[in-house]
């Protein structure tokens, strides 16, 4: 039983020398690249520029329209009930 209290005192004694050791060098690492940003003079768009970021309601030009409303659709995603189920052909927006 001594040999397993002993591991676990020496299992303690390693995980605390690695949170010392993770944190330093996760200090050096901030170090870095803080210097690296002031030489540079980024900023945080230049280091983390906004990705596949779409404006709202970007999903597509609109391909057919109702002529009752004036509702328009995509053509993607479920189709609404206004052309559910009928010839989409009259309902097509021409590219005019």
């Amino acid at each position: 039983m001594t040999a397993y209290k002993e591991l676990l005192a020496q299992k303690a004694a390693l995980e605390a020398q690695i949170a010392t050791a993770q944190a330093e060098h996760k200090a050096e690492g901030i170090a870095a690249a803080r210097a690296l940003i002031q030489e540079h003079s980024l900023t945080a768009a230049d280091v983390f520029p906004a990705k596949g970021k779409k404006p709202k309601g970007s999903v597509g030009a609109p391909k057919y329209r109702d002529p009752a409303t004036g509702a328009t659709w995509t053509g993607r995603g479920k189709p609404p009930n206004w052309i559910n189920g009928k010839d989409r052909a009259p309902f097509l927006i021409s590219a005019a």
